[in-house]
């Protein structure tokens, strides 16, 4: 399965599921224990200073002899430094965010990175291919964290009909289901965040991974939406203090000041109800926390009977 696929081909791995880089989640442990599995484990530079960045990669390397990748935010006040330390580290894959890489590709380029970004428009992701990007990842509004407006199931073929290279599928994809789903919509792959911060390998407090269990498919909210950089998040007390905030027409900055270092509170101090928990909606549909190897093994396993029973409706 998967010998002829085309991101598969591209990037040398056994199956087409990209780890989302999550940020201070999307750590080595995770990335590597992925890439073993046989997908593109993915970290999470997120604002990460470059020598933290650095001593991840390393880690990696130690730990996985498969391909793996890191998710760049562009909009990181570290992005120069961290893009020299990519290309210092000669990480095989680069997927990027909240921004145009094209200034970077030349050098990424010559040490063999394949450059893959994150586009929420057909816009964005011509003018992205035009600039020598190898694929995109077609994001969703369902997917966690920073989002943009359209959803998946009308976002991905719209930009599979729109560019040349393979688009991985990202945004409410939480099983076998939604992977044959993304195929059908043209996609040569998928990217989930959401499904392996519930894994024992994602160093996420278990405060989070528990809320997260305890999630229903109306549990999530988007903050942030006057700034310009919407977040979607489990709702909680954060949530509700941010939504007055916002209703009272508080500024760009006094939001942000909010904000500041909410994620980190959550993730690693385990506070989830002053904390941002940044989580898909597909997250209802997760009651357990389970191995990575195994959670790629069921979605894998999966696909040939979700497709049987596609084939089924239409005898």
């Amino acid at each position: 399965m998967f010998e002829e696929n085309p991101i598969c081909k591209l990037l040398n791995i056994k199956y087409p599921i990209f780890q989302g880089g999550m940020a201070w989640i999307g750590t080595a442990e995770l990335a590597s224990a992925v890439s073993n599995a046989g997908g593109l484990g993915i970290i999470g530079a997120g604002h990460m200073p470059p020598d933290l960045l650095r001593a991840e990669i390393q880690k990696a390397k130690r730990w996985t002899d498969k391909p793996f990748g890191v998710n760049i935010m562009l909009m990181s006040p570290f992005v120069k430094e961290v893009m020299q330390v990519v290309v210092e580290e000669r990480v095989p894959v680069v997927t990027t965010g909240a921004g145009n890489p094209a200034e970077y590709l030349p050098a990424l380029k010559e040490v063999g990175s394949k450059v893959i970004p994150v586009v929420a428009s057909v816009a964005l992701a011509k003018r992205l291919v035009r600039s020598g990007v190898d694929a995109v990842i077609a994001e969703g509004t369902e997917s966690g964290g920073h989002i943009g407006d359209i959803t998946t199931m009308a976002l991905v073929p719209q930009v599979v009909d729109a560019v040349d290279v393979p688009v991985i599928a990202a945004g409410g994809i939480g099983d076998s289901r939604g992977i044959l789903a993304a195929f059908a919509l043209g996609a040569s792959g998928v990217q989930m965040g959401s499904r392996f911060v519930v894994s024992e390998e994602c160093i996420a407090h278990p405060n989070y991974k528990n809320l997260v269990l305890k999630a229903k498919d109306r549990s999530t909210v988007v903050t942030g939406r006057s700034t310009g950089h919407p977040v979607r998040v489990l709702a909680n007390k954060m949530t509700r203090e941010y939504a007055e905030l916002e209703t009272n027409q508080a500024s760009v900055e006094e939001l942000e000041k909010f904000g500041a270092g909410r994620l980190n509170m959550a993730t690693h101090k385990g506070d989830v109800e002053n904390g941002s928990v940044m989580i898909g909606q597909i997250c209802g549909m997760f009651h357990e926390i389970k191995p990575v190897a195994t959670i790629i093994e069921e979605l894998v396993g999966g696909i040939a009977a979700a497709g049987e029973r596609v084939h089924n409706t239409l005898k």
